[in-house]
């Protein structure tokens, strides 16, 4: 679909619509092509099967990451953080 901007203005649902059907939607600007509409592409969250199969891949499947118990460290100090009285 081609659309000059007031026809995209007078027309902009059936536009959109079109555009979400993934049907090509070009808006020209003196007679070429200004802008195309293009449906929006949600943000994906974690992929927790990929990062299992790189995790395998990678030989770090099943490594545990932690601090020690007996850390020093006050950033992971119970009593600096007040969880400890």
């Amino acid at each position: 679909m081609e659309l000059s901007i007031p026809e995209a203005k007078s027309r902009f649902a059936e536009a959109a619509d079109a555009a979400a059907r993934g049907e090509r939607v070009v808006v020209t600007k003196d007679g070429r092509p200004f802008v195309e509409m293009v449906p929006a592409q949600r943000a994906a969250g974690m992929d927790f099967a990929k990062a299992a199969l790189v995790r395998r891949a990678l030989g770090i499947d099943g490594l545990n990451v932690g601090s020690p118990a007996d850390s020093d460290d006050p950033g992971f100090s119970r009593q600096a953080r007040d969880l400890d009285p």
